[in-house]
């Protein structure tokens, strides 16, 4: 192991806990604090020429970066757009009411009611019942041509009576 690398392991056995327990005055969330002390561990490193250990005890130096780490954490924070969360507005927002599908179903249900009972029929089974035109075909007992040309013919009746009834343009 080289001497920085023995001088980490050192620094982080020796101050990490007294570091944690600093950060986490200022900083609630465990895995943030984490977080907090891995930084100034890992600014430390960069810097480890700026270590004086002859000197006395680095934590100073250690606590002056982690302070740092923290103001930069902090600065960070007020530059980004905040989440806001209030369940009371949020309960007083209406609901996106259902009138709109009930009107274009009641046109719809209008619009199929003035169909043949053939085109109807034909259409509510492709349409409605999903059902393939070999499976009307059967169910209706004729040809599956006249069942493409049913559904050919009511599709277009049907557009002729949208737009009699004012929703097609």
């Amino acid at each position: 192991m080289s001497a920085e690398e023995s001088l980490m392991v050192r620094l982080h056995d020796d101050h990490a806990a007294v570091l944690y327990a600093f950060v986490q005055r200022y900083v609630p969330d465990q895995q943030r604090a984490q977080d907090v002390v891995q930084e100034t561990l890992l600014r430390a490193w960069r810097n480890l020429d700026g270590i004086d250990l002859a000197g006395g005890s680095p934590r100073s130096y250690l606590f002056t970066i982690a302070r740092n780490v923290l103001t930069d954490t902090w600065r960070a924070e007020q530059r980004r757009p905040r989440l806001v969360r209030d369940d009371e507005a949020l309960a007083r927002v209406p609901a996106p009411d259902e009138v709109e599908a009930a009107i274009e179903g009641w046109l719809v249900t209008e619009a199929l009611d003035r169909l043949s009972p053939e085109h109807r029929g034909v259409i509510h089974a492709l349409y409605y019942d999903g059902r393939t035109v070999a499976e009307v075909a059967e169910a209706m007992e004729i040809p599956a041509g006249t069942v493409k040309s049913r559904s050919y013919y009511a599709v277009r009746a049907l557009r002729v009576i949208l737009e009699e009834m004012g929703v097609m343009r």
